[in-house]
Order: C-alpha cells, then structure tokens, then sequence
C-alpha cells in the first residue's frame, strides 16, 4: 500500500530499546491526522509512547511484542458521553419505542432500585464492552442516586481493571413535584448535591497528566435541575478546577420545557448560568439556531456527538460539519446503553460517517474525518488533547490494533482507514491502555468476566422486574 495522503517520518526519538510494549507491522500506523506510516512501528515505555517510525528502524528487547500483520493501528479512541448503569435496562420492552421524555419516565422507577453493587456490575461489563469496540478512554455521565457512595463504585471498578476513567457526578433535583421529569425517588437536594460533588473531587480527581481517574461535575439537564443547581455547579468547577458537562439541546421538548420553564431556549438559560465557558462540553447539542451556536463556538464548548442515540429516538443529529467550521472540540458518544443498546465506539465512529455524509453529501465526512472525531476531537472535550486522541512521543500510551474478517476486506487494497469503517465490521484485536494490554485476540483481558456476567444478569433481571 502506498501512502499518498503523508510523508511518513521517522521516529521523533531515537528507538528504544529494551522497551515495555512494541506493537510491529501494522499494515498502517496512524499516529495522527498528519502522520500515517505504512508497516510501521510504536514502542511504549512507562505508560507513555517512546517512539514510532518505519519498518527499517524497529528497536530490539522489546518485554512484549505484538505482531500486528495486515491490521490497522491507530489511537485508542474516546467516548465522551455514556451511563453505564443503563447496560442493565437494555432493550426493554415498554420503553423501546418511546420518543426521549417517554423513554426516561419509563425508566426512572426501574433507576430507582440501584444500588452499589448494581452500579459496580454495569461498570465492570461496560469497561468489557467499550475495550471490545476499541476505547481506551471513557466518561460516564451518572446523574441517577438513589443511594450513596454509588460513583465511588464505578471509580473502584475502573481502579481495578486499569481503564482510563473520566467520572462525572451527575445530578437531578426538580423531581415531578417541582416540575421536572424523574420522580422523587431518584432525585436529591441541591446541598446534597454539592456535598458529594466536592467530596468525589477531592477524593478521586486526578489532574496529574498521565492520570486514569479524573471527575467532572455533570447536572443532568436543564429539565431535571433548578437554576440554583446550575449555577452553583459551575461556581464549585471553576474553585475545584474542573470541568463540566451536561446534556444540551437534545429535543424539541427541551425548547418547549425551557420556554414554558424560563422564558428562554435551552443555550440562553445555559449561558445565563454561567455554563458559557471552555470547561464545559455537552451532549447532542442538535437544536440551537445558527447564533447560538456560534455562541457556544464562541465560548470554548465543546460537543459529544451520539449519532446511534440520536437515530434510535429519532430526535435528530448534530450539525458536525458546521460545528467543526466553528472551531468547535466535538467528539464521539456511545450515550447509554439503553438508548443505544450497546458501547462500541468503532459503531459509533461509523454511524457518524454514514450520518454525516447522509446530512451533508458524500464529501461532508470521510473516514479520517470519524476517525479524527473519536480521537482527538474526542480529547479536547475531556480537556486532554496534549496527551490523548495521538500517538506522538510524549502521548498516553493508549492504542488499538484492529481486528477486520478478511473476508470483508477481500478487494480492499488501496485505503486502510476507509476499509477500516466501511467494510464493516470491525473489532478491536489488542486494545492498549497506558502500554497495559487490556484486550488481547480479541477478549478482555479482565479476571473473573464470566462471574461479573452472571451477577449482572441476576440484577438486571430483577431491575426489570422479572423475577
């Protein structure tokens, strides 16, 4: 295959050797959007890239090798938008078929019976599932309490299992009572709400470059949080230095809720409390008008973009093409697992190649485009573009080898990274997180999946009330 987008260089450092991980013979070595090597090589050490460059430069004495014949390699690619908990209310019946409100309210009581052990299980196989799709780094937007120390039990499971964990603490305090839409049960007071908030961050939040475990503070939605909430969220991210998500202009019905609620559109309340700001990105984002989304060009946030979510509810797709005109971070969401049903990023990666192109024409998005999307894009939403979404010296030694049937890629000679998403499908054949080989031959490498699979059906069965 000749590369005729690039110049492949060389390694930026010299080759290491003695190194920890060297991954070898890629067919393709994407290392980032400007430098694709053919046959090439990256060697990790200490958690971090060492170096890469072409086949006539390998270093010896690698600890571990992996021969990565005929596969792509490229970065590992980041999910910026998930809830992990809803892998245990998949596909269920009385909610499939619901427009977004219909589909939470119907939801919410069966929400309300988690507890930790629940919360631990969806983790545990969420992390299995998203290393299957090839992501090395995910949030997971928890916003569901009924009872306490439940984020803790997703930070303790990640810990375990070495994943690169972005924990947000999400939020609901305007139950039916007060207006909103989840029922008391799942929702909490706004000193509650604080309290825990400041009490994660101090205790897991991790702003050391290289870190696995960082927390974000994420108030569900305009929709199910007062403006109090709102406000004082964004006061405590900018004292505790970090950062903020949200969901954002998801639904026509958020506009309708928003106007009847406070007399303006969900990106004018956002901005009037005080979420206007480079720390903050937010998820779907589908329906501001063409002013507001300058506006939040404008300001710095950045969009987790969930094509397969936004299909399944039929609520509409953003406008990428146009966001990242704007400059804008915008990055790739699995959101859920109840609204999507599963936590494949490479599915994702292509739902928003087949999504952009079928919304702007066949030049809107290629894959390089997705690709770029899940990775870097990715990266600069979570606030991490110097060392996550590339493999540059330097970066996270965060990776994927990809794993496509030969059959599907029989005629397949002139494009890896196009074959890559369109001759589907693919799956993560080694999947590499801080030079830790978390995936391997296709399987997660984590102990006791099978126990973690039996536990996880016991619960969600009784969630959905069929015991």
């Amino acid at each position: 295959m000749t590369d005729t987008r690039t110049t492949a260089r060389q390694a930026d450092t010299a080759p290491p050797d003695g190194c920890e991980l060297l991954v070898r013979d890629a067919r393709l070595l994407v290392v980032d959007a400007d430098t694709e090597i053919p046959g090439g090589w990256i060697a990790l050490r200490d958690g971090r890239v060492a170096a890469y460059g072409r086949p006539d430069s390998e270093p010896t004495g690698a600890a571990r090798t992996l021969v990565a014949t005929d596969r792509l390699v490229t970065p590992g690619l980041i999910n910026t938008h998930h809830h992990l908990y809803q892998n245990l209310t998949r596909s269920y019946a009385p909610a499939v078929n619901g427009a977004l409100f219909t589909w939470l309210t119907t939801l919410y009581p069966r929400w309300a019976t988690l507890d930790e052990e629940a919360v631990h299980l969806a983790t545990y196989v969420g992390i299995a599932e998203l290393l299957m799709g090839g992501c090395t780094t995910s949030m997971d937007h928890h916003y569901v309490h009924p009872r306490p120390r439940l984020i803790d039990a997703q930070v303790r499971t990640a810990q375990d299992l070495g994943f690169r964990f972005h924990a947000t603490r999400g939020s609901m305090t305007r139950s039916t009572e007060d207006g909103g839409l989840p029922p008391r049960s799942v929702t909490q007071t706004t000193e509650e709400v604080l309290a825990d908030s400041e009490r994660l961050v101090r205790a897991y939040h991790d702003p050391a470059p290289g870190a696995l475990i960082r927390v974000a503070l994420a108030p569900c939605s305009p929709f199910s949080v007062t403006t109090e909430l709102m406000t004082a969220t964004a006061e405590l991210a900018e004292r505790l230095d970090v950062r903020l998500h949200t969901h954002l202009a998801e639904d026509p019905d958020e506009d309708a809720y928003c106007l009847a609620t406070y007399g303006c559109r969900p990106v004018e309340y956002f901005e009037s409390v005080g979420w206007m700001t480079d720390r903050t990105w937010v998820a779907h984002c589908i329906h501001p008008d063409e002013a507001e989304l300058t506006a939040l060009a404008a300001a710095g946030v950045g969009v987790a973009h969930c094509p397969s979510s936004n299909m399944l509810i039929a609520g509409g797709t953003a406008a990428v093409r146009e966001m990242r005109r704007l400059g804008m971070a915008v990055g790739i969401g699995c959101d859920g697992s109840a609204s999507t049903d599963h936590a494949s990023l490479w599915l994702e990666t292509r739902s928003a190649l087949l999504l952009g192109r079928y919304r702007g024409g066949p030049t809107a998005m290629t894959a390089r485009d997705a690709l770029d999307l899940a990775t870097r894009g990715s990266a600069r939403c979570l606030g991490r573009a110097d060392e996550l979404g590339h493999l540059r010296p330097g970066a996270c030694g965060d990776l994927v080898v990809w794993d496509t049937p030969e059959v599907a890629l029989a005629g397949a000679l002139t494009d890896p990274v196009e074959a890559w998403l369109r001759c589907a499908p693919s799956r993560a054949w080694a999947t590499v997180v801080g030079g830790r080989v978390l995936l391997a031959d296709g399987e997660p490498q984590l102990p006791a999946l099978e126990e973690k699979l039996r536990e996880h059906a016991r619960v969600a069965r009784r969630m959905q009330g069929l015991d």
